[in-house]
Formats: C-alpha cells, structure tokens, sequence
C-alpha cells in the first residue's frame, strides 16, 4: 500500500446560500479556517521519488512528514469516494496523517526507514465551505467577518461521505468508511448534523476508550484497539461501506492539454497534487 487518503465528501445543503463576507462550514469556522491557513502537511511514502519544489522538513522528530510553503486550503489533491467519484479536495493539516505514517513505518536492522505510506487528507467540504476558501484566500486569508454554522435545523439535504482510500496495492484502491446523511443524523442525535455526529462519535469512543484504560497514559489514536473504538461508534456512523475501486489520479489526464505525470506510478504525490 503506498498512500492513505482521508478522502471526505460533505454534500449538506443549507436552506439560506452563503452571503458576502461570510463564511458557511458544518462544523467550525474558526478550526477549519485556522487548519486551512496551516501550512500543508502530510506524512511521506518511501516509494515517493519526486520531491515537491516546495516541500520542507520538520527538523525534528522521526521526519515521518513534510510540510509545503502553501496553506493547506490551497492545496488541492486528487481523490475519490463511493458516491462522488473522483473529485478534487484540499490538503488539509490534520494530526493522523503524521501519526499513520509513523505508526506504519517499517525500520531496518540498522534504523533506515524501509517502508512508510504517503498519507494526507483529500477533504472536500460542503458547497458553500468552498465557495468561503475561495472567498477566505482572495481576502489574502483575512477570515470574512460574518460566520456560519450550519446546525441540523439548517440543513435540508446531503450527507458527510468520510472514510480512507487506501492505494497502491494488489487491487489498486479501496475506501472504507462512513455515509452518514443529515436526516440519519438528526434521527441519532436530534441536534447534530452528519458531519458534527461523525466527529461526536469519534470523541465518545477515545473517552469510552480513556475511561477503560486508565493506566494507558497518553497514546496516539492509532495506538488504540479499533475495534473496541469502533463498538462504541459505529451506531452513530450511518451506513458503514467498503468499494474496491479502479480509479486512479491518472484517469482522464492530459485530455485537454499535455501534463508533466509520472505515468509508471499512478500513486506518486506528483500524480495526486492537482
């Protein structure tokens, strides 16, 4: 497997259309808009052989990541979910894509790192999130002054499609995760929309998880029992899928115009980066 995608698709609709001036998300203005401005993050592969013109180190730790001289909301990725097919998203700064990249990180005898998966987020949010970004980055990412979040109340329509594309491997790609629509959500939670419950339901689970292990100190998400996680969540998480996928981030390339890809590896960052 060569890179992990979390590869999300948000399609809830609000009644009222996003404004001048504001910004309209599912979930937190001011978090998505602080991770949007990070710089982009992600953990990176050992079958990785082009190295970004603007890609750092970190300068510490196990260099299991890099970060690009770009906002992480103006970075935009490649994916593919179930339901959307293959879309555009942004490469958002998010913990797991260090964390998984470390903890599947295979060591030689002598300490050389001899496997490590590229992982990075691939989010698409709702319409008017986007149209916000937009908004947000030609504002030279001054945050709009008015803010929005859309509770259940607000949402007519759509559902957050969120899960990991795994790539790379003997049958291409994979994607696992969650559906969960807005009127399953209110069903579970009157006073959640999907994406907040997708998120609530995590929580719940790491501190069910906390409570039953107290003598575990400070570990990584990725350190826990998943499927003892997954008990606890799952009842909130909608419809749980798994689809095998032929898709590729060279599907349809050069269409329109010749593009500088890397076409003996279909699962190269280079291919990815939009």
């Amino acid at each position: 497997m060569k890179t992990i995608q979390v590869a999300e698709r948000d399609t809830q609709v609000s009644a009222a259309r996003k404004q001048v001036d504001e910004f309209v998300n599912t979930w937190s203005v001011e978090g998505f808009a602080g991770e949007g401005c990070q710089p982009a993050e992600l953990g990176w592969g050992t079958h990785e052989r082009h190295w970004p013109a603007d890609a750092h180190r970190h300068g510490y730790g196990n260099d299991a990541a890099l970060y690009l001289d770009r906002p992480g909301a103006a970075i935009r990725v490649r994916s593919w979910t179930p339901l959307e097919g293959p879309y555009h998203g942004f490469l958002i700064t998010h913990g797991e894509a260090i964390s998984v990249a470390d903890f599947l990180t295979v060591r030689a005898a002598d300490g050389s790192v001899a496997y490590r998966p590229t992982v990075h987020y691939a989010y698409h949010p709702c319409d008017d999130a986007v149209l916000s970004l937009h908004e947000l980055a030609g504002k030279h990412w001054t945050l709009q002054p008015r803010r929005r979040e859309l509770d259940a109340a607000n949402i007519v329509s759509g559902m957050d499609e969120l899960g990991v594309l795994l790539c790379g491997h003997a049958r291409n790609a994979y994607w696992y995760g969650s559906r969960l629509s807005i009127d399953a959500a209110r069903r579970l939670s009157p006073l959640n929309n999907a994406t907040s419950l997708q998120t609530a339901a995590g929580v719940l689970a790491g501190v069910v998880w906390a409570m039953r292990h107290p003598e575990a100190g400070i570990v990584e998400p990725d350190e826990m029992d998943f499927r003892e996680v997954l008990d606890v969540a799952t009842p909130y998480l909608g419809e749980m899928v798994g689809v095998f996928s032929d898709w590729t981030p060279l599907e349809g390339r050069g269409a329109l115009f010749a593009e500088d890809v890397d076409e003996a590896d279909p699962w190269q960052f280079k291919n990815v980066r939009v």
